[in-house]
């Protein structure tokens, strides 16, 4: 059983940057670990993912380019560089993993997310 604490988030002018953390309480071993967010009224979307066994990453086409996940076992951590911060990357950023690779399922561990707000 994983418990996953997201850290890292809050309020940041467009343009800027932040780095989410995300520390599991049991080994991350060869999960595949993703980052997710919610905006107000609107449903989850799959930001991006990295598997555990080659390293392979999936990016959402919004976040291509200007975010990148990476993970560190050795500090049971998944970490996500946002860079270029827009309006519309305002959500609830959630890290969770899974046995699978991909955005487009759910996930088995979920943490209880962080907020990240982009304003001026």
């Amino acid at each position: 059983q994983l418990q996953l604490v997201e850290s890292g988030g809050g309020l940041v002018q467009p343009g800027g940057s932040l780095r989410l953390s995300c520390v599991a309480s049991g080994t991350l071993g060869y999960y595949t670990l993703g980052w997710f967010r919610q905006a107000p009224g609107k449903e989850r979307e799959g930001v991006s993912c990295i598997s555990g066994i080659d390293g392979i990453t999936i990016y959402a086409d919004s976040v291509k380019g200007r975010f990148t996940i990476s993970r560190d076992n050795a500090k049971n951590a998944v970490y996500l560089q946002m860079n270029s911060l827009k309006q519309e990357d305002t959500a609830v950023y959630f890290c969770a993993a899974d046995s699978v690779v991909g955005l487009n399922h759910d996930y088995d561990y979920w943490g209880q997310g962080t907020q990240v707000t982009v304003s001026s």
